[in-house]
């Protein structure tokens, strides 16, 4: 009974205590600004004496490690929703996904009936130079069989990345002969900008779907290339981009506004006010601008299409963004884990807060995304719950923009229900769909060949009607029936083949240079900035 007790109240005993180390160290943080090391002093704490006591007296043997993550777990979930703690195991890859890159051999693959598929190998990455092809299929990695087992993605991945300069074993099956392929690792790129393409002679198009390390550097380069090709009018995509990095979307607002204008700034209890503002002459300070936002759309979106709207240099379209107002930095702990703290607020220039509340716990928090359907909000424009904040004038036409819960559009575009019929949703879930395209896409290669572009592809393929049959009768198989879909659900799973086709010749900006063709929120976003 004494034993269930003390591991009932060991985490709360725990959550005190690091409490009580993190007010400490956030005075000495103020006084040295060191974000590394955060810890580390002379005096013994009192979290090491209790996990020593534990260690020297308790009866039974206990996993410590296991003890202390749950105990700083268990502080976070008191927290805001975006303050976490980042096992030293996931730290690696959350870092990498942060800086753009990692340690690799550039292949993107997927696993198929217990087999690994290479899916696309990276032009001039170690695999390309290596001599890999799309339709590989890698039977070991090091002499370790990895096919015929129920290895998930991430397995596979650890076992596939290394350091750079290594070396990885690998055996594929090609055309039914085996191969061995040494493969030298290096550092692979991880693009935040998915696409950039002329829609018309003077309207461009750019899709981010994040903001790392890189995505100032690779908006620039997509820019100057656009510019080259005529561009007058612009169309900014961040659906579905989570954020990242603030300064990368300071950096990228700066290249839309002019006159030292205020893009945003920081605030909180501990941390003094902090103002962004525009400093240099932008490369598209007066084009025609339109920002594409959707539920999906937080952070550092949030900062750029929120700035962007306040001053009125852009037209928002789309639905409400998701509402994440707080800024997070990260701290190192001496084990390698970390902790992501949030440590401001920030507000756009007209001085909006559009953090949504999380008042109510992260699980209500998390789940608002269903409830804003559930409500009817992400289907009807006069659904949405304006009045969660206080009302704001933007600075030069005063028009009326809204605090506390995301970003509101200028115009509204209803999420397309194709995506959550239980058919559709199933047939993209159980991994079906994927499944059929690769198989298409791989049997007929040589048709896929024939075409220059993305869209010389979508302007000339005459076979979706026989793609579009073939899945009819390839999801039957997992008992998922599409042949009596409302026509607009089938229309709008066609358009996705298609674009998903597109994506295996021409990767992200063949599938986005199809799928907006026929895409609701493009097709809004070119009638504002034709006006």
């Amino acid at each position: 009974m004494a034993n269930k007790k003390l591991q009932v109240w060991l985490p709360l005993v725990f959550s005190m205590v690091m409490i009580a180390g993190m007010f400490f160290g956030f005075n000495l943080h103020k006084q040295t600004g060191n974000n590394k090391g955060f810890f580390a002093v002379n005096k013994r704490n009192s979290l090491e004496e209790a996990m020593d006591l534990i260690k020297l007296r308790y009866v039974d043997s206990v996993h410590l490690d296991t003890l202390e993550e749950g105990a700083i777990q268990q502080m976070m979930n008191g927290l805001d929703p975006h303050s976490v703690y980042i096992p030293a195991s996931a730290l690696k890859d959350v870092n990498d996904d942060i800086a753009g890159n990692f340690e690799g051999i550039g292949v993107e693959f997927n696993i198929f009936s217990d087999t690994v598929h290479v899916l696309y190998v990276l032009p001039g990455g170690p695999s390309d130079r290596a001599g890999l092809k799309v339709a590989d299929r890698i039977l070991k990695v090091n002499n370790e069989a990895i096919v015929g087992k129920k290895m998930t993605t991430d397995e596979v991945k650890k076992l596939i990345r290394g350091p750079g300069n290594t070396k990885v074993d690998l055996t594929i099956l090609r055309n039914n002969q085996e191969m061995n392929v040494p493969v030298i690792r290096g550092t692979i790129p991880v693009p935040s900008l998915d696409a950039a393409y002329m829609i018309d002679k003077t309207t461009g198009y750019i899709k981010l779907n994040k903001f790392s390390e890189n995505t100032y550097v690779e908006f620039m380069q997509a820019m100057e290339n656009l510019e080259k090709q005529g561009l007058k009018k612009l169309v900014l995509d961040l659906r579905g981009n989570g954020g990242g990095l603030m300064n990368e979307a300071v950096e990228i607002a700066d290249e839309f506004l002019d006159d030292n204008k205020l893009i945003v700034y920081t605030q909180g209890a501990n941390t003094e006010k902090r103002e962004y503002r525009s400093r240099r002459h932008g490369i598209f300070e007066t084009g025609k601008l339109v920002v594409l936002v959707d539920e999906l759309s937080a952070s550092a979106s949030e900062i750029l299409s929120g700035a962007l709207q306040d001053w009125d240099r852009a037209t928002v379209v789309g639905r409400r963004t998701f509402g994440k107002g707080l800024v997070q930095d990260q701290y190192e702990l001496s084990d390698g884990s970390a902790i992501r703290l949030t440590v401001a607020r920030y507000y756009t220039p007209v001085g909006r807060s559009i953090q949504r509340s999380y008042d109510q716990g992260r699980k209500v928090y998390m789940e608002d995304i269903w409830q804003r359907y559930r409500d009817g909000e992400l289907l009807h424009a006069d659904s949405n719950k304006i009045n969660k904040g206080q009302i704001y004038n933007t600075f030069i036409l005063k028009r009326p923009v809204y605090g506390g819960g995301g970003i509101m559009p200028d115009v509204f575009v209803p999420i397309d229900t194709n995506y959550i019929q239980r058919n559709v949703t199933q047939l993209y879930l159980e991994t079906t769909f994927s499944n059929f395209i690769y198989n298409y896409y791989v049997h007929n290669l040589s048709i896929f060949n024939q075409y220059k572009s993305a869209t010389d592809f979508a302007q000339r393929f005459t076979g979706i009607n026989d793609a579009w049959n073939q899945l009819v009768n390839y999801a039957m198989k997992d008992t998922i029936f599409l042949k009596n879909l409302p026509s607009q659900d089938q229309q709008g799973i066609r358009q996705r083949l298609k674009a998903y086709l597109a994506r295996y010749k021409w990767r992200n900006e063949g599938f986005y240079e199809v799928l907006n063709m026929n895409d609701a929120v493009m097709k809004e976003a070119l009638e504002v900035i034709s006006n």
